[in-house]
């Protein structure tokens, strides 16, 4: 009933585990992708010359080889074994669910011997990056890949098959997550299906990746075509510039909590900023048990353009208190992002993002930012410039990517509009960028003009599993709340339309 694909990998781990699963009665054969060096004995194993499961070439000849109901795809790792009869149960959820295709849950075992629970978190409409995890095993019924590529195109010849191929299936049936543990992994130096931690956090702005990003959006841009939910270039008129006066032309927002050690540079990289126009800095600090609060308000006392607020609320996030900044009488016209912990890169940050937004083309303008480590020493892959934004395109590709980008300056009026930031320390410029890009044009900046500063106090510095988990799955929601919205505004939907009067 099942034919196995899986990569061949160092250490001869690719063979065993294909002899384990070629040992089932279940499994009419094992094609090893590779060449040829892991290839076991036996008639059931096959060799399929190849670099990868995510190559289309590749791909294509699997698909082409494959005589079975189901295809069950092994993640290349150092190893792998099967649970407690996880095929049967495959097989069972199949023919129950009708799912495209399956995954679920593992075990990890670290090098020192301990074993951890590694779950993943659902797949839902708005999965759609590239880089979402579905563990080590992936288990398609063919007959949902067969119509799935018959009605909606053969699978592209480069590195975006695999990630092209989910798209396609769960257009045609569920994918379905299993939240059981499928089998113990023992992790690859370098994972399949995408990769983790330290420079691939930002793998999807490195330049060095530009190529493989353009094939990644070229099948995110098929499939939101297919789902009636892609964007062409044309934007809402923005509208007028409130008459109403404002109290400055422009506010630093600078959202804190406990950072005694690095706001007082955030400030004054912020008080350094040579402008045409008046400004003030607006320091949300979210009930802090350090010195943070001291230390604003004595700069406040230096310079009156530092305000101190204090919200009220002790439940908000850091889309909270922006809200308590962007809805404030004291906040400018535009509303500019800096982070407490990074800096302006230079004195003309805050002139070229409000410049930007002056012309009247963009309700938002973002521009790159510097890696930069606790000593400001950059750090690899430096420049942040997200070249992968087009003014054709990126507005659809922003559902696939991870973010926008920094730093963001905003029309306050445009954020007071649609009841501004979720009340939420992840995500939240994530969430209000796909809102304002569904309408408006998002002004970019690609020369650097902000210090991201990597340390061990980042919001997402070495997050626990479980944290990650309900940061993508949060996303993932954002994205198909944006999804389910930009398809009723292609449909033309007139009670979506008649809401956005």
């Amino acid at each position: 009933m099942i034919t196995v694909a899986l990569e061949s990998v160092v250490g001869g781990a690719a063979a065993r585990t294909a002899g384990m699963l070629a040992a089932s009665p279940l499994v009419s054969r094992v094609f090893i992708v590779g060449d040829g060096r892991e290839l076991p004995p036996g008639n059931k194993c096959k060799l399929i010359r190849g670099v990868n499961l995510a190559v289309g070439k590749t791909m294509t000849e699997l698909l082409r080889r494959v005589r079975t109901e189901y295809l069950l795809l092994v993640a290349a790792e150092e190893g792998i074994e099967l649970g407690s009869r996880v095929l049967e149960r495959l097989v069972d959820v199949g023919a129950a669910t009708g799912a495209g295709m399956i995954y679920g849950d593992c075990d990890e075992e670290a090098p020192a011997g301990e074993v951890r629970e590694h779950p993943v978190i659902a797949w839902q409409l708005g999965s759609i990056r590239d880089d979402f995890s579905f563990g080590p095993l992936r288990f398609f019924s063919l007959a949902v890949v067969r119509r799935a590529l018959a009605a909606c195109g053969p699978l592209p010849p480069d590195h975006a098959a695999l990630y092209d191929l989910c798209l396609k299936v769960s257009e045609i049936a569920p994918i379905v997550h299993v939240p059981e543990r499928l089998c113990r992994r023992r992790p690859a130096p370098v994972p399949a299906f995408g990769k983790e931690g330290g420079e691939a956090h930002f793998a999807y702005v490195d330049p060095r990746n530009l190529a493989y990003q353009r094939e990644m959006e070229a099948a995110a841009t098929a499939h939101l075509h297919r789902l009636g939910a892609w964007l062409p270039p044309s934007f809402r008129r923005l509208p007028a510039r409130n008459a109403a006066p404002y109290p400055v032309e422009a506010s630093v927002v600078i959202p804190v909590r406990n950072r005694e050690k690095t706001i007082a540079d955030a400030v004054r990289s912020a008080l350094a900023q040579k402008t045409g126009f008046t400004f003030n800095i607006l320091v949300v600090d979210n009930h802090s048990t350090d010195a943070t609060p001291v230390i604003v308000a004595g700069l406040a006392g230096r310079d009156p353009r530092v305000e101190l607020l204090t919200p009220a609320r002790r439940d908000l996030g850091i889309g909270g208190c922006w809200n308590e900044a962007v809805y404030s009488p004291r906040c400018g016209r535009y509303a500019v992002q800096l982070d407490s912990d990074d800096l302006y890169g230079g004195p003309d940050s805050l002139e070229r993002l409000v410049a930007e937004l002056r012309t009247g083309r963009a309700a938002a303008v973002i521009g790159s930012y510097t890696l930069v480590d606790e000593e400001l020493r950059e750090i690899p892959p430096g420049l942040i410039d997200h070249r992968e934004w087009t003014e054709e395109n990126g507005r659809n590709n922003a559902l696939r990517v991870n973010g926008f980008g920094a730093p963001r300056a905003f029309r306050t009026d445009i954020l007071r509009g649609f009841g501004g930031f979720p009340n939420v320390s992840y995500g939240e410029d994530y969430a209000v960028c796909l809102r304002i890009s569904r309408h408006y044009r998002i002004g970019r900046i690609y020369e650097s003009l902000y210090l991201c500063r990597r340390w061990r106090d980042n919001t997402d510095a070495a997050l626990p599993l479980a944290e990650r988990n309900r940061n993508d799955a949060y996303k993932d929601r954002l994205r198909t709340m944006e999804i389910m919205a930009r398809q009723r505004l292609v449909a033309g939907d007139a009670d979506y339309m008649a809401s956005q009067i």
